[in-house]
């Protein structure tokens, strides 16, 4: 779907194993990782677009993920899922830079449009920073 990439963090393997068949389904370019340091790694080696981050993981947090994506990959789109109705945690989220957050379980096609629309964005940014150095 449009080439782009979405990246899954989730600690619940079953969940990410079920997230990852239903939006390959839908012809999205998808990979999955179980933790917020793995998700840190892979993004440090691979081009990633869109990234729908779990809150709750142990370890790592999604706040400290999000933190950290943000100051290594300052365009790259975050979506929060949360299985939680903590709406704190998800505002914490969008003052960091989060484009959006979804609570668990969530619509599948809800997710579809939301990771389109952060993609849309992130291309946007792409390119009016190409405009603005222009880069072509």
């Amino acid at each position: 779907m449009n080439g782009f990439k979405v990246l899954f963090v989730d600690d619940e393997i079953d969940f990410l194993e079920t997230l990852l068949k239903r939006m390959k389904k839908r012809g999205v370019d998808v990979t999955g990782v179980g933790s917020g340091e793995e998700a840190l790694s892979f993004l440090d080696t691979n081009q990633v677009d869109v990234v729908v981050l779990d809150v709750r993981m142990p370890g790592m947090d999604g706040i400290e993920t999000l933190r950290e994506i943000k100051k290594r990959h300052p365009l790259v789109e975050v979506i929060m899922l949360t299985g939680h109705a903590n709406l704190e945690v998800a505002i914490e989220g969008m003052e960091l830079g989060a484009f959006d957050y979804l609570m668990k379980p969530m619509d599948i096609d809800e997710l579809l449009y939301k990771v389109e629309d952060a993609y849309k964005k992130k291309s946007l940014h792409e390119q009016k920073i190409r405009k603005k150095g222009g880069v072509s």
